[in-house]
């Protein structure tokens, strides 16, 4: 079996930085549950919801992703939870209200502008969950799945911090070169939206990161077409 399968599948992914984010994940994952088993009442609820691992996935392994954000993570996880709450007591069905809670989830989210991979899985366990995620009802929204999500979320925030990763993400600046010297010959960021109507696809970076990754691409050719530094 080739070897290049093994090769990181995310751009600039770096193994210090995989390293750092599996500490990150170690700690805060442990923290919540300690945290959360503080305000949490003793049930047959779990003290933590299993999206919670997926969210420390985004949050920990691709921090600038729009959908490891502070809300995509809590309202990502919140909203989907109580869709699927919805769906389970609307629909006898539990193999539909299984997909509608899945489908429902992906459409509030994404006009919510919170659209978090693990939300579909919030929403899911509201619906296949045990007896007593059922008898929550729409209870099981806030606890456990809500002060989960925010408790992991302040302690990445605090994480992130103290060991220098932008989190919440925020996009670096463009080159001031390049915002000084663009040319007519040079993409404008009108182009970049031109592009991404034509492809026709969602890509998981923000547009502002593509902008500064395009002109940082665009300062690099220049410099080789002058034998300057970049």
């Amino acid at each position: 079996m080739p070897l290049t399968i093994f090769r990181p599948i995310l751009a600039g992914a770096l193994l210090p930085e995989r390293l750092l984010g599996c500490l990150g994940a170690v700690a805060c994952i442990a923290l919540t549950m300690v945290v959360c088993g503080q305000f949490l009442p003793v049930s047959d609820m779990p003290v933590i919801v299993a999206p919670l691992g997926a969210s420390a996935v985004l949050i920990f392994a691709v921090p600038s992703s729009p959908l490891a954000q502070p809300w995509s993570v809590i309202g990502g996880n919140t909203i989907s939870a109580l869709v699927g709450v919805a769906a389970y007591h609307a629909i006898p069905d539990l193999f539909v209200a299984a997909g509608v809670a899945v489908g429902g989830a992906i459409l509030v989210m994404s006009l919510l502008r919170c659209l978090h991979p693990p939300g579909g899985a919030a929403a899911l366990t509201a619906v296949i969950g045990s007896a007593g995620i059922h008898a929550a009802g729409y209870a099981f929204a806030l606890a456990p799945v809500a002060i989960n999500s925010v408790a992991l979320v302040l302690l990445a925030i605090l994480f992130h911090r103290a060991t220098g990763r932008s989190y919440p993400h925020r996009a670096a600046l463009a080159p001031a070169a390049i915002a000084a010297e663009r040319t007519a010959a040079g993409f404008h960021p009108d182009d970049i939206d031109a592009a991404l109507a034509d492809m026709h696809e969602s890509f998981d970076i923000s547009r502002e990161d593509l902008e500064v990754l395009l002109s940082r691409a665009e300062l690099h050719a220049r410099a080789r077409g002058t034998g300057g530094p970049a």
